[in-house]
């Protein structure tokens, strides 16, 4: 892994464990030399691990749609920031340039992005691995929702290997690191067209 994607609010939430874990999260992709590729704000949780990725010598790559530029305030100081016409655009870009997808705490895009790229993972689009960083238990009703998914026969077996859950970041980067991808369930087959 050279360049981590995180996804995360745009807002700082109201536990600030939330903001102390960007913080920390940042500091350790810089601290083992990975670059953090995010989506492009300065405020909420984007502008605390953007700021804390800075401060610690990450490179940093924000990638903001063109209509979201002025609403999140796009960080000034990433130096390397990718303005898109989409959100569309946006995933895509940001899934492209990385090699490993981390969730922090957020809200619907956040949630959004995350499923999006676990599909994609599932249906063998790309073979990076991808976490939640559970600060405060805030994924417990995901992976709890996971469990039932699976229970009730709706994940194959191994399904929920795609996505590692850890409480410490440096712990998550870890796993990330062993990563080997499950192989995909007998019913995802290629096109052959």
């Amino acid at each position: 892994m050279r360049r981590v994607c995180v996804f995360c609010g745009s807002s700082p939430g109201r536990d600030p464990r939330h903001a102390e874990a960007a913080a920390a999260l940042a500091r350790a992709l810089a601290a083992r030399g990975l670059s953090l590729v995010y989506g492009g704000g300065s405020v909420g949780l984007m502008g605390v691990l953007a700021d804390h990725a800075l401060a610690a010598g990450a490179d940093v790559i924000g990638v903001i749609p063109q209509a979201l530029a002025a609403r999140e305030l796009a960080h000034r100081r990433v130096a390397d920031m990718r303005v898109v016409p989409t959100m569309h655009a946006r995933k895509a870009l940001m899934a492209d340039l990385a090699d490993g997808f981390v969730a922090l705490p957020g809200g619907i895009g956040t949630f959004e992005e995350l499923f999006e790229i676990v599909t994609w993972a599932q249906l063998g689009i790309h073979r990076k691995p991808v976490g939640v960083l559970n600060v405060t238990g805030y994924y417990d009703p995901l992976v709890a929702l996971l469990q039932h998914a699976d229970a009730a026969g709706f994940i194959w077996a191994r399904g929920r290997e795609l996505v590692a859950v850890e409480e410490d970041p440096d712990r998550l980067l870890d796993r990330l690191a062993r990563y080997q991808p499950p192989p995909a369930p007998a019913w995802i087959t290629p096109d052959e067209s």
